[in-house]
């Protein structure tokens, strides 16, 4: 085992636990929309960001810091993120053409998935196992703690105190702060980014909504 200075990153695809729920008979497609939009995101990350596992609905990654300005790298990290949103929706709309015939509500309701990520630096400690990178430690539970938050909206960038300190304000999103508070982590700063709606976003035409009960 080997503990390395990283930047991570959690990619989770918001209202994708009522999209499965509500897709009793289109569960298939469910799934399919889920693995297209995930790997939209995958394929837009690059060096230094490296792809550790999928985890249901989201994607976790990260980039090791080691001998280089942790800056440099946080810096790198934020402008990728910000990235994958154009991915995201730009295969969102894609997928809302090609099953547009389809009535399932699955394929009919893309429209209703958004993308949160969360941001983060610290130390992790990686276990090989066979050809596998397997991350531990503190800061891995911070992460994954983290998608469980009070944040009122379902599409941001969220970054915590560390990552803030290495990158501060992001562009054309808007800003706030706020503490989120956990049992076995205590108070947490972070600092939320909303997006502007992307103009891929705004050609997501809702289609005829269908009754799901």
């Amino acid at each position: 085992m080997e503990a390395k200075k990283v930047a991570l990153v959690m990619v989770d695809i918001s209202g994708y636990t009522h999209f499965i729920r509500a897709q009793k008979m289109s569960a298939i497609h469910a799934e399919e929309i889920i693995f297209d939009l995930l790997e939209a995101v995958i394929d837009r990350a690059e060096h230094p960001l490296i792809l550790n596992k999928l985890e249901g609905d989201a994607v976790f990654l990260y980039a090791e810091i080691g001998d280089a300005d942790p800056v440099s790298v946080a810096r790198d990290v934020a402008k990728q993120a910000q990235g994958f949103f154009d991915a995201f929706y730009s295969c969102a709309q894609t997928l809302t053409k090609e099953r547009a015939e389809c009535n399932c509500n699955a394929c009919q309701r893309v429209h209703d998935l958004r993308l949160k990520i969360l941001l983060h630096v610290g130390e992790a400690v990686f276990r090989t196992i066979r050809q596998f990178n397997e991350l531990a430690g503190e800061d891995i539970i911070t992460v994954h703690r983290l998608l469980k938050n009070s944040i009122p909206t379902r599409e941001y960038i969220l970054m915590t105190e560390p990552f803030y300190e290495l990158v501060g304000r992001l562009p054309n999103m808007a800003y706030s702060s706020r503490v989120e508070q956990y049992e076995d982590l205590g108070a947490l700063i972070v600092h939320v980014f909303n997006p502007q709606a992307p103009e891929l976003r705004k050609n997501l035409i809702p289609p005829i909504t269908f009754n799901l009960f």
